[in-house]
């Protein structure tokens, strides 16, 4: 006798295999699943075996790689690990729909990271309507749509301006690395193009923002494609609380000093504190690591400095002994802890979208050291549209001096516009809030999306 086949929407959630990508489609996926839609999300077979996940109602299945020991570390090249990717996710991925879809609760769409084209091809193959995930600000997704098309020309010079329609002018150091630098990271930039290779056959393009953050470009980007912003995707927690048990973000690669930190910081007077984190993948050199650690030192705040463990030879000898004091350095910690953490007073950041917007959603002011990709364009935008802070500045080696990190830290701390950059950082806090909130904009967009589900299903 056949199975009965369950009525009820089932989301196949594939984000790119890193865990920067990971995190928020993840939580788009609680959110989902938070409005009974039953969600589940495949990762790859050896992230899959290396993390310790805590998903809540989201399931967990996996597809492979090609390299399920290993995972990227052990690929000989970007290029060959995005080849492989695209071969070996392609058969996967097509097993596991046709597995799940003759099960009782089939696959009902695919929502898969716009890095992963090839997944909108399998989605459409087997008959399944399919949405993009952009993880970046909309304003990047743009200017890559533009790059794309051939109406931004590769930028040969170092400086001047260049106007993105539909966005604003630019100078080039605060566009995106790989535009302002396009042979840099070559195999990176043809993954960032390829998004838009067949992005007009989604039949959704949800976006990693929310209206408010940057109403003018949304509104240029809907008039194109079928976007819907859902973001910020911040654990529940920190944001409006309203999804049971939603307090973390449920996949981590590294294991944080969780007790160390937070200890630490519950020690420290409120506002007193540095955060400085470069994320999980930029790496320092060792002459802006000294100039960095030395000032840090010269700002005379207490400092929480995230050092990975591959970087701790960049520090200066005795660093870690002689600031003891004021420092703590640790090679991982919980962020949006220690963002939420009462003592601390700015964010030191490369500004990565992750951590930029964890930022805005729980109202610390920053300072921007961008170091590539889209960082240098989030940077222009803490400094110049939604003003919650500076960007250090570069000297002609492109080094950022100890001089230029205590300028930027005191004035973000205690300069004349400290109190703007606290103001701005908190309407953004209440704004993030708002967008998820029941009835906000993301949220809306997400119930819209869910109706849909619902409305197909039956």
């Amino acid at each position: 006798m056949e199975e009965k086949r369950e009525k009820a929407p089932h989301v196949l959630v594939v984000p790119y295999p890193a865990q920067g990508h990971i995190n928020p489609l993840l939580q788009f996926a609680k959110r989902l699943a938070s409005k009974g839609i039953k969600v589940t999300l495949a990762n790859t077979i050896y992230l899959t075996k290396s993390m310790k996940a805590k998903t809540g109602l989201v399931a967990i299945e996996t597809i492979s790689d090609g390299f399920d020991e290993g995972g990227f570390e052990s690929s000989e090249s970007t290029e060959t690990y995005h080849e492989r990717l695209k071969e070996f996710g392609t058969k996967t991925l097509t097993e596991l729909i046709e597995k799940q879809n003759s099960s009782t609760l089939p696959f009902s769409c695919v929502i898969y990271d716009a890095f992963l084209p090839w997944a909108l091809e399998v989605a459409k193959r087997l008959n399944l309507p399919a949405g993009a995930f952009l993880t970046q600000l909309c304003a990047i997704n743009v200017i890559y749509y533009h790059v794309y098309l051939g109406k931004i020309s590769v930028i040969p010079q170092e400086s001047g301006t260049i106007y993105v329609p539909g966005v604003m002018e630019f100078e080039v150091s605060q566009l995106p690395s790989f535009v302002s630098a396009p042979g840099s990271y070559p195999a990176f930039r043809e993954l960032l193009l390829n998004q838009f290779s067949n992005l007009e056959k989604a039949d959704w393009v949800f976006v990693n923002t929310f209206d408010r953050l940057e109403g003018e470009v949304v509104s240029w980007m809907e008039e194109r494609f079928p976007v819907k912003t859902i973001g910020p995707t911040v654990p529940s927690m920190y944001l409006d609380k309203k999804v049971n048990g939603d307090n973390a973000y449920g996949l981590n690669l590294w294991n944080p000093n969780t007790g160390t930190c937070m200890k630490w910081l519950d020690a420290r007077p409120n506002a007193s504190v540095v955060y400085v984190s470069f994320g999980s993948i930029a790496a320092l050199g060792p002459e802006q690591m000294e100039e960095l650690a030395w000032g840090l030192n010269g700002s005379n705040n207490y400092f929480l400095w995230v050092v990975r463990g591959a970087e701790e030879n960049k520090l200066p000898n005795n660093f870690v002994e002689e600031t003891r004091e004021k420092g703590l350095v640790v090679n991982w910690c919980p962020q949006l802890e220690v963002l939420a953490h009462k003592a601390v007073g700015c964010f030191l950041t490369h500004c990565g979208w992750n951590s930029t917007l964890e930022a805005l959603s729980l109202g610390v002011p920053l300072v921007a050291m961008p170091q590539w990709t889209d960082q240098p364009t989030n940077a222009k935008y803490v400094e110049e549209v939604w003003r919650v802070g500076v960007r250090a500045k570069l000297d002609q080696k492109g080094i950022v001096r100890r001089e230029e990190v205590e300028l930027s830290i005191k004035e973000v701390m205690e300069g004349e516009n400290r109190e703007e950059f606290k103001r701005n950082a908190s309407k953004w806090r209440e704004l993030a809030i708002e967008a998820v909130d029941e009835g906000g904009s993301s949220d809306k967009k997400i119930a819209e999306f869910v109706a849909i589900l619902n409305k197909e299903d039956k």
